[in-house]
């Protein structure tokens, strides 16, 4: 049975970074597999972040370029995307995604929430 399972996803200040994890099955975990990061905003539509294609290069949406990095670990069968410099648009659920042999291989997603919070109330008085 194949399986994408991500981890890594969380709640993050602005400026901020995180790293996702996607452990994928040795079975499509190929050098000529097309594996990917796509994300979903809510009330928009799925929107591909990052690639690592058959060749080897690294295709990023205009909107991370300098900030986010896509790697791949062939030991591990892991697919990563380092995210650094994090804005509020970059909230999301994020997707592994890879595609081999004419299949499309989905997991379930993680949330990457970018805000400043609620912050806290502070008053002082004589």
């Amino acid at each position: 049975q194949v399986q994408l399972v991500e981890s890594g996803g969380g709640s993050v200040q602005p400026g901020g970074s995180l790293k996702l994890s996607c452990v994928v099955s040795q079975s499509i975990f190929s050098r000529h597999a097309l594996m990917a990061w796509y994300r979903q905003a809510p009330g928009k539509e799925r929107e591909l972040v990052a690639s690592i294609t058959s060749g080897g290069g690294t295709p990023y949406a205009d909107s991370v370029k300098g900030r986010f990095t896509i790697s791949r670990d062939t030991l591990t069968n892991t697919l990563y995307l380092q995210m650094n410099r994090l804005k509020p648009e970059d909230t999301g659920v994020y997707y592994c995604n890879v595609q081999y042999r004419g299949s499309n291989y989905w997991g379930p997603g993680t949330q990457v929430s970018v805000s400043w919070g609620q912050g806290t109330q502070v008053t002082v008085s004589s």
